[in-house]
């Protein structure tokens, strides 16, 4: 009998969210937290972040760079106080629905940043494991899981859909 997947990030009856991440995966959450910090705090214009600070208007580069302008102060302090929630409860093992939506926030973050450094794309193709990308691959794919795991968790205690009325 094959051992039984254990989610690491899942909805307690208490209305929290127990957080079992083992030790490793604990510091590997850290440094990739730290990181990913000290980027956006020397810059927003590498091109690895570029996917955290979207493009608005693609035919316009002056209304762009207007809108640019106006939103990217914010959404870097909202993606630096993500990051922050996620440091200060990295060691924590259980989370409040205000700190799981910032680590929903980190995780998709650092997923995103990571995907465009590796240049994924939906068609991708598994890399030879002697592949030099192959263990930021596999992070890549470890992100996938918990931000996947975070929605599920958050999505617990949503009402089912309902069917559209004709």
């Amino acid at each position: 009998m094959a051992p039984r997947f254990r989610r690491r990030i899942s909805r307690t009856r208490r209305g929290t969210y127990a957080l079992r991440l083992p030790g490793p995966e604990r510091e590997l959450m850290a440094s990739l937290v730290g990181q990913l910090r000290e980027l956006l705090e020397v810059t927003t214009d590498d091109p690895s972040v570029r996917r955290l600070f979207p493009t608005a208007y693609h035919d316009d580069p002056e209304r762009d760079r207007e809108y640019q302008q106006l939103v990217r102060d914010e959404l870097l302090e909202r993606r630096l106080a993500a990051l922050a929630v996620m440091e200060e409860t990295a060691e924590a093992d259980e989370l409040d629905d205000a700190q799981l939506t910032g680590w929903l926030t980190a995780l998709n973050d650092l997923r995103l940043v990571l995907g465009t450094r590796l240049d994924v794309s939906e068609d991708q193709t598994p890399l030879d494991e002697d592949d030099p990308d192959a263990p930021a691959m596999a992070v890549y794919g470890y992100l996938s899981l918990l931000l996947d795991e975070a929605v599920d968790a958050l999505a617990a205690d949503l009402p089912p859909p309902t069917e559209p009325e004709v």
